[in-house]
């Protein structure tokens, strides 16, 4: 995958946690609620639905942390 640069500063841990879409949505919003990236969780939820793949899907998050 390309390395894209994240929106935020934000490092979220993804790997060994269950690899459902919205599963890590849900991990990936959280963190961004928590550090005070409302706007940017919102945004990502709905974007999520336009995703053609899983690998779309990982690509978006990358597009708002930096995913470990």
């Amino acid at each position: 995958m390309e390395t894209i640069k994240p929106k935020t500063d934000l490092v979220v841990q993804l790997t060994g946690e269950d690899g459902n879409v919205f599963n890590l949505c849900g991990i990936v919003t959280k963190a961004l609620k928590k550090n005070g990236y409302r706007e940017y969780a919102t945004e990502l939820s709905e974007r999520l639905w336009g995703q053609a793949s899983y690998d779309d899907a990982l690509r978006l998050f990358m597009e708002y942390v930096e995913v470990a």
